[in-house]
């Protein structure tokens, strides 16, 4: 079993993980690599506007709709540590807490893409990562 603060700090430390979903269309396991974002000791997972070359139609994003369709999903470490944390997502929808997220210091990478703070905040995918179970401690 590894050792919470040795997850403590992966969730500070880190941003690369697998996220394994259930498809929304299908019902089977999915796992997608991505990265999650630390603000203020509450994880994120977003996406980029646009998933395509250049900044054409926003292309769906699997990921974000199975989390839709089912919050429920394991996230998991792998960089320094192995651990799989037992989660549920749920989509920021508020602007102003989408302004917050997409301008702090930690995202500054998609604003280094060319996108604006405004284009970020109308169309980037965002979700509020909360652990569950005995995860539930690692919760800001």
């Amino acid at each position: 079993m590894v050792d919470l603060e040795d997850i403590q700090t992966a969730l500070r430390t880190e941003r690369t993980i697998d996220i394994v979903t259930l498809g929304a269309r299908t019902g089977l396991s999915r796992t997608t690599e991505i990265w999650f974002t630390n603000i203020a000791r509450r994880i994120f997972i977003c996406g980029a506007p646009s998933t395509g070359a250049g900044r054409g139609e926003r292309a769906p994003r699997d990921w974000l709709a199975n989390l839709v369709a089912q919050p429920a999903f394991e996230f998991c470490l792998k960089e320094s540590i192995q651990a799989k944390l037992t989660a549920t997502a749920t989509p920021v929808r508020e602007l102003k807490e989408r302004r917050a997220v997409m301008s702090a210091a930690q995202t500054r990478w998609y604003r280094e893409q060319g996108f604006s703070v405004d284009e970020l905040v109308a169309g980037a995918a965002i979700v509020d990562v909360v652990f569950t179970g005995v995860f539930s401690g690692l919760n800001g």
